[in-house]
């Protein structure tokens, strides 16, 4: 698999890691006896849930969610930045539970004292019986296990992946503002609509302007239509005033006179 095809299975694994951390830390641990036969439950076994035994689990398998959505959206740069705290966060998860299975007397002694109201180290290790882990400590291994390893294929691949194809382009809000923030005039809608409030107060109809505007715009522009274009369109000329009419003259006459 190429690196830039590595996102998709980093994130996943991620995920299952973190959930794994999670799961695990809502089961049941380890299976706790005591020896002491007047304290609660005993003779029976008593269920120590990771919450008792590994507490840090959860806060670290919710960081690890909290790491896909950066990884998601990070940048090249970025994802470095977040690979080491994938390692570091896996390496947690790791010693955590590493430290409950590793030393099972200390990690049930809250479950011992609540049930015996004996506080210590040495007078609860006393009262165990025997501590048997369950498979859920494993399963937070395995969890801590995907975290290390999806960290590391950041640190490897993760200035390879591809970045989002979706262009986003910026939004002109400021002029946005300027056109609907001010009227024809120039003047800020604020100061017109105190000018408007200030005119109804008085008994004044603010719309009466902008009324009487727009009726003398069609009828200005009618009146505009019917004008002449020039004054020489409509009067005649002072040739064609002074200009008598005669009759033309019969072809082949003279000037008329008395007939003989």
């Amino acid at each position: 698999m190429t690196p830039a095809r590595m996102k998709l299975p980093v994130i996943v694994a991620t995920i299952i890691g973190s959930a794994l951390a999670l799961l695990s830390w809502s089961q049941t641990w380890f299976e706790l006896e005591l020896t002491d036969a007047s304290a609660q439950g005993a003779g029976e076994a008593i269920a120590v849930p990771g919450s008792v035994a590994s507490p840090a689990l959860a806060a670290l398998g919710l960081a690890g969610l909290a790491l896909v959505a950066a990884l998601a959206i990070a940048g090249p740069g970025i994802r470095i930045v977040l690979g080491v705290l994938e390692v570091v966060l896996g390496g947690c998860v790791l010693l955590a539970a590493g430290i409950s299975i590793g030393d099972p007397v200390a990690a049930v002694a809250p479950a011992v004292t609540d049930a015996t109201g004996v506080s210590g180290s040495g007078p609860t290790a006393e009262l165990v019986a025997a501590a048997a882990a369950t498979a859920w400590p494993a399963v937070a291994i395995v969890g801590g296990v995907l975290l290390v390893l999806a960290g590391i294929a950041v640190l490897v691949t993760g200035t390879r992946w591809p970045t989002s194809s979706r262009r986003y382009r910026a939004a002109r809000l400021a002029e946005a503002d300027d056109v609907a923030g001010h009227d024809a005039g120039g003047r800020p809608a604020s100061d017109r609509a105190i000018d408007d409030w200030d005119e109804l107060s008085r008994g004044d109809d603010p719309t009466a302007d902008a009324e009487a505007n727009t009726v003398a715009g069609p009828a200005g522009d009618v009146a505009a239509e019917a004008a002449p274009d020039s004054p020489r369109d409509t009067a005649p000329t002072t040739a064609d005033a002074s200009t008598p009419t005669h009759d033309d003259p019969v072809a082949g006459e003279g000037p008329s006179g008395p007939s003989r």
